[in-house]
């Protein structure tokens, strides 16, 4: 096929209409329509296809009676031919009717017709339900992207980006955007590093959030900040984590966490009523993060089901099991949760997350079936008294045909181990209701953990969380006791944001980064450009960060952030479409002075 009979460098008319938006109202205008052909039927006198466009499908005919120069060129249309069609828009006749689409009520019979550009053959189907992985899925992902579902997730992002721009616009806030080319600075996670030509070994970092630069301009004086920025890590991927991410960041001066919390609150209440029309109740419950690591073994708590966990050291306190007794004497605890009668595993089942519990946690799982509030049956009944079973019972609550699950070992491992068991029974067992919102703050941080692998401390949120003012005489003596002006918020056992009250004192500053392990010297190296801005009238400030692309994953109600972007890459930082990471012309390479070693 020649190509100057093929190629239309533009529709040779103007659209009138989307084809999904048409409706009976329009019966009896001349349309004209453009879009990808979604499937052909061919009953010789007549041609029926299904045109597509971000709207949605509309049937069009093509009658030989009408136009046979259209008609003999939709016989040779195929799928995802991209066409202009002009027409008449008519009623269906009452037998004929499609109920399963928006516009089935009516259809186009054209009268004219144009092929913008013929379809390579393709490796599915856009519109029809069917099993394709993934790695297809994003290797063709500009077809993927014309599913309706992919359509709908991204305007439903748009929309999300929307209410928040308004939002923030409302209470006073101003957008700066913030370099993607900056220093690098240990936050956590690896950066990704360019390399610069004009300063040959030197290196920019593309940022791992703004976080330093929102303080600056809180020390700049714009006083309330917003931006949707984007963000990079390189880290190990799961499906609700990608390299480079979006994150609606904020900052205030002179805020109390109270202040950030209703703010944030009111963007959550504006996004669900403009995006779904839902109505939040707020405020959302908080919880300190104690209380919820002590009830869920998380600190971003699915609070849509019960089964909590339950503290039974003391009811074990005078226990004779070994395990038990050895772990009570290293300071440690015993925790245990009930699963109903009504819910039942196996014994396969049971000895199955057993040894799933100890291979991801390496710790013990023990269970028992309670017969009565005196008498467990399972692999761990014969060695316990009937004194802490009979505590156990009154403190889990325990009925007859309950399960009971039973761990011991420092607190600190047991609690998370214990909210994965409590997840997968929940998983497993409960029926949430559709659309059931859970939406809680976590507060009271402890500012600092202790690294298992090295013994130090380290941040819990980061190096710029401010400590509450009546721990601050711990800070040397006991930093471990020491609770951070910090707290996330949560949906539905998964983490939106979190945010804090940053430092906004030098001296303050140098004094967390020696806990951390930093010299003065090796403070002023990294950090220098804050310290040095923070000594000139900084004023307290604090913010939050929030996940955009996990938020729009929950309200699209997928469980993968691959759904709610248009160009993810894979759990190996792969974009199969375009084949990044790449090689490089080795001349580029030289003028940058970088040597590839293996």
């Amino acid at each position: 096929m020649a190509i100057e009979r093929t190629f239309h460098p533009l529709p040779p008319w103007q659209r009138t209409d989307y084809c999904g938006a048409l409706r009976k109202d329009d019966a009896g205008r001349q349309v004209a329509l453009w879009g990808w052909v979604d499937g052909r039927r061919d009953h010789g006198r007549l041609v029926f296809i299904d045109l597509r466009d971000r709207e949605g499908i509309i049937q069009v005919v093509f009658n030989p009676e009408r136009s046979a120069p259209a008609h003999d060129v939709a016989r040779s249309l195929r799928a995802e031919y991209y066409v202009a069609i002009k027409g008449e828009v008519v009623m269906r006749a009452p037998t004929t009717v499609n109920a399963a689409l928006a516009t089935g009520e009516i259809e186009v019979m054209a009268h004219a017709l144009e092929v913008l550009n013929p379809s390579a053959p393709p490796p599915f189907r856009i519109t029809e339900e069917e099993q394709v992985t993934e790695e297809l899925r994003l290797r063709y992902r500009y077809l993927d992207l014309r599913k309706p579902l992919l359509q709908r997730n991204l305007r439903l992002r748009h929309a999300i980006m929307r209410a928040t721009r308004a939002h923030f616009d409302e209470h006073g806030f101003v957008e700066v955007e913030t370099p993607i080319l900056w220093r690098p600075t240990p936050e956590g996670a690896r950066d990704y590093l360019v390399p610069s030509r004009v300063s040959p070994g030197h290196f920019y970092a593309l940022p791992q959030s703004p976080q330093l630069l929102k303080q600056i301009l809180m020390i700049g004086g714009f006083d309330r900040y917003y931006q949707i920025a984007k963000c990079f890590r390189d880290e190990d991927l799961r499906a609700n984590r990608q390299p480079e991410f979006s994150q609606i960041d904020v900052e205030m001066t002179c805020p109390r966490p109270e202040d950030i919390i209703a703010i944030i609150e009111g963007l959550f209440t504006r996004i669900y009523r403009d995006v779904l029309g839902v109505a939040l109740d707020v405020p959302f419950p908080r919880l300190t993060y104690e209380e919820a690591m002590e009830r869920f073994g998380s600190d971003k708590p699915d609070a849509r089901f019960g089964m909590e966990l339950r503290n039974l050291t003391a009811a074990f306190a005078e226990t004779e099991l070994n395990v038990i007794r050895r772990s009570l004497a290293e300071r440690g605890a015993v925790y245990g949760l009930r699963l109903p009668s009504e819910f039942q595993l196996t014994r396969r089942e049971l000895d199955e997350m057993v040894a799933q519990i100890r291979s991801r946690f390496d710790l013990g799982l023990s269970w028992a079936k309670v017969a009565t509030e005196d008498e467990w049956q399972g692999p761990i009944a014969k060695h316990l008294g009937q004194t802490e079973k009979s505590r156990a019972a009154r403190v889990l609550e325990l009925a007859p045909g309950d399960t009971v699950f039973l761990m011991a070992g420092a607190r600190n491992k047991v609690r998370p181990a214990m909210g994965d068991v409590r997840l997968q029974l929940g998983a497993r067992f409960v029926s949430l209701p559709p659309g059931l919102l859970r939406f809680m703050w976590v507060v009271n941080f402890p500012l600092f953990e202790r690294s298992e692998q090295e013994g130090r401390l380290t941040s819990v949120n980061h190096p710029f969380t401010a400590p509450c003012p009546e721990d601050l005489e711990a800070l040397e003596r006991d930093p471990l006791s020491v609770h951070a002006l910090a707290y996330d918020v949560v949906l539905n056992g998964e983490e939106l944001g979190g945010g804090s009250i940053r430092i906004h004192n030098s001296e303050l500053q140098l004094k967390v980064f020696e806990l951390l392990g930093l010299s003065r010297d090796e403070a002023m190296d990294k950090f220098g450009f804050l310290i040095e801005a923070l000594s000139y009238g900084a004023p307290p400030h604090g913010g939050i960060a929030l996940g955009l692309d996990r938020i729009a994953m929950l309200i699209c109600g997928t469980d993968s952030l691959r759904d709610v972007m248009a160009f993810p890459k894979t759990q190996r930082a792969v974009d199969l479409m375009s084949g990044a990471p790449a090689e490089v012309d080795p001349a580029q390479l030289e003028e940058l002075c970088v040597k590839i070693l293996s």
